[in-house]
């Protein structure tokens, strides 16, 4: 575990996932520990632009940018295995912690060979396995194949559709792990559910994007009318942010 990611004892870490300029400077104000830097998070999240991964240098906290190429599935080909590679290349090169990263066969087990692909090029960042641990079967195994190839951590909702329906798993899988790698709760991860997510679970992890309604365009004007933007916008909220971070104080 590197120095940036240590957990502090007595402390649950909160990460949020933002894909704005204006979402990241809200999460770091709010009391995020760590940063999921994304694109498209309507889409459950891309891989950042080159220009959103230089503003996140400057952060006072880790950054992991997603690394996922396109919208859709964790299938991935060698040409999505190359834009993959550049990107961590380009996490890199602006300095950022880590990457999170993940890659799933037709049959929602997880690609070994395209995920030992994407571990073998972010060696020396650190590393998050995302939620296409979520898709497979046996997730105590998966579990382990996540510790021996190096992993400080998996995203996870316990393979529910959300992390507190998947709270029983979740603390399954934090009882295996055993300090050995961390177990990083996400998926509807509210301001309501976090304090009895952490109770129902004992994750010392979580994730959420805790957004907010902005203004959006009036549907009569032309920006709406030609459908560049809705008539109402999402994004970081930080008053939302700042209430997590004050309950996972209490932890």
């Amino acid at each position: 575990m590197t120095d940036a990611n240590r957990v502090v004892k007595g402390r649950v870490l909160l990460e949020v996932c933002v894909d704005t300029p204006a979402g990241l400077a809200a999460a770091i104000a709010g009391g995020a520990d760590r940063i999921e830097l994304c694109a498209g998070l309507t889409l459950q999240g891309l891989t950042p632009a080159p220009g959103l991964m230089a503003l996140a240098a400057k952060s006072p906290i880790p950054v992991y940018p997603m690394i996922r190429p396109r919208n859709g599935d964790f299938y991935y080909d060698a040409r999505d295995l190359d834009a993959m590679k550049r990107d961590i290349d380009a996490v890199r090169t602006y300095g950022l912690a880590g990457v999170s990263i993940g890659a799933s066969r037709p049959d929602g087990e997880l690609d070994l060979e395209v995920l030992g692909a994407l571990v073998d090029h972010s060696q020396g960042l650190g590393m998050t396995l995302h939620r296409a641990f979520d898709l497979v079967e046996d997730q105590s195994a998966a579990l382990e194949i996540a510790i021996e190839m190096g992993f400080e951590r998996v995203l996870t909702s316990g393979g529910a559709i959300s992390a507190l329906a998947g709270a029983e798993r979740i603390a399954a899988l934090v009882a295996q792990a055993n300090g050995r790698i961390s177990v990083l709760a996400g998926a509807g991860v509210r301001v309501s559910n976090v304090a009895d997510l952490v109770r129902r679970t004992g994750v010392r992890e979580v994730h959420g994007s805790f957004g907010g309604p902005r203004p959006g365009a009036d549907p009569a004007s032309k920006l709406g009318a030609m459908g560049f933007v809705p008539p109402t916008l999402q994004d970081t909220d930080q008053a939302a942010v700042a209430e997590v971070a004050r309950i996972l104080r209490d932890f």
